[in-house]
């Protein structure tokens, strides 16, 4: 395919994750007042969109609550800084199989299955301008699960996200999920055109070979927007080979903890370092309202409690 390079970038960054980081780094937030912090400071460094997750504020451990959810996006919003909010709703459909000899009943200790009501709960109360779209089903190497997303689930979850006038970023792991992404859009249960993330090198998913990561730029529709990651030390090479690709990056602490070989990251530094990237290879960092002209959203006050 001919190279079509981005000439404007936003930058994503995914501030904590739910993936069991949080005693790896003393820079992984744990509290709702550390995860906007970091969220803010993100912003400061360039990143024009914060994907946010919660935590526990004790363990680190991920967490479904809503008044965390609340108190993060309140801090950002009442911060005075500029920065698009994208809420996870990846978080309620892991199962957790018993033994292989006897895999049901489920075991109940690693098992997190809740309604699409449930899952969507925080985006309904919160109102960010985004929240993602997990669009398939896959193994999880991180431990012995399965990440559950039926076509009925993502039906009706986002039916639910396109009447809340929440724009869904619909997260890839495969290319069978850009497929049924489409046939949404098809249906006209997601708005087109749509925004998608390629998440890249996430066990069981895509590999993050540059095969594997064209075959999914190639899947994506021409008049969607898409972004991309890989985890770990590849993160800010998929920085680069993004832009190359026509797309827009996403860095940060839910996916790669270092900065350098032995130097662990903050989100603003990884948040420098990508700006400096996009820059250097002659495209321009775009701001926050420049990403809600480009992806039509509007920024809203949360629902009143």
């Amino acid at each position: 395919m001919p190279l079509s390079m981005s000439q404007e970038v936003f930058i994503t960054c995914a501030v904590t994750g739910s993936g069991a980081t949080q005693d790896r780094s003393p820079h992984v937030p744990r509290s709702p007042q550390q995860i906007a912090e970091s969220a803010i400071d993100a912003a400061k460094a360039g990143a024009a969109i914060v994907h946010c997750h919660v935590r526990d504020p004790e363990t680190g451990a991920p967490s479904r609550r809503l008044d965390l959810y609340r108190e993060v996006t309140e801090r950002i919003r009442d911060s005075g800084t500029d920065v698009v909010l994208n809420l996870t709703a990846g978080m309620g459909g892991d199962i957790t199989f018993g033994p292989v000899d006897a895999p049901l009943p489920v075991n109940a200790a690693g098992t997190d299955m809740i309604g699409a009501a449930e899952r969507v709960a925080h985006v309904a109360e919160c109102l960010p301008e985004l929240c993602t779209l997990d669009c398939g089903t896959m193994n999880f190497a991180e431990a012995d699960y399965v990440m559950t997303n039926t076509p009925g689930m993502l039906r009706a979850m986002g039916r639910m996200m396109t009447d809340l006038g929440v724009k869904p970023e619909i997260e890839a792991f495969d290319t069978g999920h850009l497929w049924f992404a489409k046939q949404l859009v098809e249906e006209g249960i997601l708005d087109g055109p749509a925004l998608v993330q390629l998440c890249m090198g996430v066990p069981w998913g895509a590999p993050d070979d540059l095969n594997t990561f064209m075959a999914m730029v190639n899947n994506v529709p021409k008049d969607w927007t898409f972004s991309a990651f890989a985890l770990g030390r590849h993160q800010m090479a998929y920085t680069a080979a993004t832009v190359l690709a026509g797309g827009h990056v996403r860095v940060g602490l839910e996916d790669n903890l270092w900065l350098g070989k032995g130097e662990l990251a903050a989100n603003a530094q990884l948040v420098e370092r990508a700006a400096g990237i996009v820059e250097r290879m002659g495209a321009r960092v775009m701001t926050p309202a420049q990403v809600r002209a480009k992806l039509g959203l509007t920024k809203r006050a949360p629902v009143a409690r």
